[in-house]
């Protein structure tokens, strides 16, 4: 018989975690089960690939399979080694004792029956968890800000009854949890791609991120905006009302502010256990020099206040 190389049959590293393994299964189940897929040889692939299932996932027997496979590639000639120790035992269910849609090499390997039912091995009455899917949703500010809830329209991908992926729009209401920042997940449970024969369908989870707003943009928990201010109010400076997410506030602005200045409110961020803040930067906004008077004034204040704003760049 040849040796079987159950993690390349897996397509995963043979540092490839428990969790991994499990994924790699679902989803080559999937592509290879016989009741729904066209591929060539699709039956063979699948019961190959629930021995190799079989195996890997658990602890003991890929510990074992592991020693032994040190010594031979794919496709090589196998005989056990001499002392190899069948530990393995699955019980007489299968006629003959042969284990049902095992190979040889995994009955000199392991030995012993199989009990019908064990996940993996027959593809009539198989059961197999629906994938999870993901999607970007967009909401605004204001909504993470709040939380609450909101209706959405998706298109996702479901199988229907001759086992062929078709896409359809679905609406779903998702609950918006307060405080929640872009780049984080929604989770919902059981709204991914159903599952193979009454298997558990997967879960959606929905990457949010942010509309654009007309003031406010977000850097993790934190609120940033410009605020427009007029040169009396930065040179003199001014209370003025300033828009949050949480309402209007009045802000200070010091005297001798510059555009560039940051100013910070704490805590009017998003919410969190620790909120965010929100930093305002000040941008300051010439009045237009549109009439006879208007152009007068900024004659008579370039003669009282004569400056040369470029004077640390050595021109005038």
């Amino acid at each position: 018989m040849e040796y079987k190389d159950y993690y390349k049959i897996m397509g995963v590293d043979r540092k490839a975690t428990p969790e991994e393994i499990k994924r790699a299964y679902r989803k080559l189940a999937r592509k290879y089960h016989p009741d729904v897929s066209k591929e060539a040889n699709a039956e063979a692939k699948f019961k190959e690939l629930g021995e190799a299932y079989e195996v890997l996932k658990d602890p003991k027997k890929r510990a074992a399979y592991d020693q032994i496979g040190q010594n031979w590639r794919d496709g090589q000639p196998f005989t056990p080694p001499p002392d190899w120790q069948r530990e393995f035992d699955f019980g007489k269910g299968s006629a003959g004792g042969r284990p049902a849609g095992f190979s040889d090499f995994f009955e000199a390997l392991f030995g012993g029956g199989f009990t019908p039912g064990q996940e993996g091995v027959f593809y009539r009455g198989f059961h197999a968890q629906g994938e999870d899917q993901q999607a970007r949703i967009a909401i605004d500010l204001e909504d993470a800000y709040l939380g609450g809830v909101r209706m959405i329209t998706l298109n996702m991908p479901e199988i229907d009854a001759q086992g062929r992926i078709t896409s359809n729009k679905r609406t779903l209401n998702i609950k918006i949890p307060r405080g929640i920042r872009a780049g984080q997940r929604i989770r919902l449970a059981g709204q991914g791609m159903p599952g193979v024969h009454g298997g558990q369908s997967g879960d959606l989870y929905l990457e949010v991120e942010f509309s654009p707003h007309r003031y406010f943009h977000a850097k993790g928990r934190d609120i940033y905006m410009e605020l427009p201010v007029t040169p009396w109010e930065a040179a003199l400076g001014a209370t003025v009302s300033v828009p949050t997410l949480g309402g209007k506030v009045d802000v200070k602005i010091p005297a001798g502010s510059q555009s560039g200045t940051q100013l910070r409110l704490k805590g009017r961020g998003l919410p969190a256990a620790t909120p965010g803040d929100q930093f305002i930067t000040l941008k300051i906004v010439t009045p237009p020099a549109n009439s006879e008077p208007a152009k007068d004034l900024y004659q008579k204040m370039a003669n009282v206040m004569p400056m040369n704003p470029r004077a640390d760049m050595g021109i005038k």
